[in-house]
């Protein structure tokens, strides 16, 4: 079934390149107006000219780092102004940190990995709730990785992230249950982007999904009959999967 997201206004982080790139192309292809926010203004204009000849959606291009938080909560109150509503958060930007024993961790790259992908997150999400209410089919996309499960060697910077934007994901799809808000979590899994390229050097790219096809999988997520919230869906295997309890 062809996803029609015509009328729909989509915000989509780390838009720039890589998964975030291809979700936000593949939004507009199906008709949704695209806020595209990343730090990289090259990277935004490459995606507007992308969508342009593509024939399909529009963009709106929102230059800004999401270490900075009053700037987040601007780009709210612009929404609200504009458009009165949102209709699909897509909170993709992340940044890796570094592969290493945690008691190697400086200080300040631990400090940047929580402030980009989980107070970033969080701030996003305090700032569009309001927004995904108001629309008749809110939806939530919450970018975040088997690494929060694995708890790998050498990844805990990374993974304590992950594990706590999934968790706020959980708590605010409960919040939300009773409402036409869906939320959930989508793990890309390995994917060919500059970000596993840093995390796995030695790895063959060319072994691993293109990140646009990860991003036709995620983008259902989306869709105004979606049912399922507070779950993990895995781009790898195409497939929700729910939480359980330690045991």
């Amino acid at each position: 079934m062809t996803l029609d997201l015509s009328g729909r206004v989509a915000v989509v982080t780390g838009a720039s390149r890589g998964i975030g790139y291809f979700i936000a192309r593949e939004l507009a292809a199906a008709g949704a107006h695209v806020i595209a926010v990343a730090r990289t203004v090259g990277g935004l204009e490459e995606l507007d000219d992308q969508i342009k000849a593509d024939g399909c959606g529009q963009a709106t291009l929102v230059p800004l780092d999401l270490a900075d938080m009053a700037g987040i909560d601007r780009l709210g109150g612009a929404i609200h102004e504009r458009w009165g509503k949102l209709d699909i958060l897509v909170a993709n930007a992340g940044v890796l940190g570094v592969i290493s024993p945690i008691g190697h961790v400086e200080a300040k790259t631990f400090e940047k990995v929580m402030t980009i992908n989980v107070t970033a997150t969080w701030r996003l999400i305090r700032s569009v709730d309001p927004l995904l209410r108001l629309s008749d089919a809110g939806r939530a996309i919450i970018l975040s990785s088997n690494a929060a499960h694995s708890a790998r060697a050498f990844w805990a910077p990374y993974a304590a992230s992950k594990a706590a934007v999934e968790t706020m994901m959980r708590s605010w799809a409960h919040e939300t249950e009773s409402l036409a808000l869906r939320v959930n979590a989508a793990d890309p899994g390995a994917t060919r982007t500059a970000m596993r390229a840093q995390a796995m050097p030695g790895e063959d790219p060319e072994t691993l999904p293109h990140p646009s096809e990860i991003a036709r999988r995620i983008v259902p997520l989306a869709s105004p009959e979606l049912k399922e919230t507070g779950l993990i869906f895995q781009a790898k295997h195409n497939r929700f999967v729910a939480y359980r309890q330690p045991e």
